[in-house]
């Protein structure tokens, strides 16, 4: 088993951080990962991505033209990024930033309100983790538990955190699990 994974959005929007808990939960239940950043003019407010692929066994190049996922938070990413999702992939929106939906007929795509979901359980700046949550609802690569204990462990040192992040996590996941999207 192999799968990327593209994860894209606005610079500062969290993107990379889901990407290396999804990388973390990955080594911790003995995959190989890779998790490779994008930065430059995201950090003025473009579109900021990473890429992390899991699988079984060794990856070949951590670089993706076709992935099996992608998660979006805004709609540069939407625009750029869903056309290169292969065939029965995933595709993951934030409805709260991205009122469109894709054209694509040929691929699965959940569509939840990221951003309303986080800021109602008492945090708007983890609507990533309710996408992540979403994902791993919808695909389980790596376990829910695992990166429940990934959450905990990134965000020791900042104790405030944590019950927050792990509550929008799992209310994306039980969303996802239940087929409950927006649409």
């Amino acid at each position: 088993m192999q799968t990327e994974v593209i994860m894209s959005g606005f610079g500062g929007q969290g993107l990379m951080m889901i990407g290396k808990l999804l990388a973390y939960a990955g080594l911790e239940e003995g995959k190989t990962v890779t998790w490779l950043p994008s930065y430059g003019p995201e950090m003025r407010g473009g579109t900021a991505n990473c890429t992390v692929v899991v699988a079984d066994g060794p990856i070949g190049s951590p670089l993706i033209t076709s992935p099996g996922a992608v998660i979006v938070m805004n709609q540069p990413s939407l625009e750029k990024f869903a056309p290169m999702l292969r065939k029965g992939g995933t595709l993951v929106i934030n409805s709260t930033m991205i009122p469109v939906n894709s054209d694509r007929t040929d691929i699965r795509i959940f569509r939840i309100k990221a951003d309303d979901i986080a800021e109602e359980l008492g945090s708007r700046r983890s609507a990533n983790l309710v996408i992540l949550g979403a994902f791993i609802g919808l695909d389980e690569i790596v376990s829910h538990e695992t990166l429940i204990a990934a959450i905990k462990k990134t965000f020791a040192s900042k104790k405030k955190f944590i019950d927050v992040n792990c509550k929008t996590f799992m209310k994306g996941y039980e969303l996802a699990k239940a087929g409950k999207g927006d649409e």
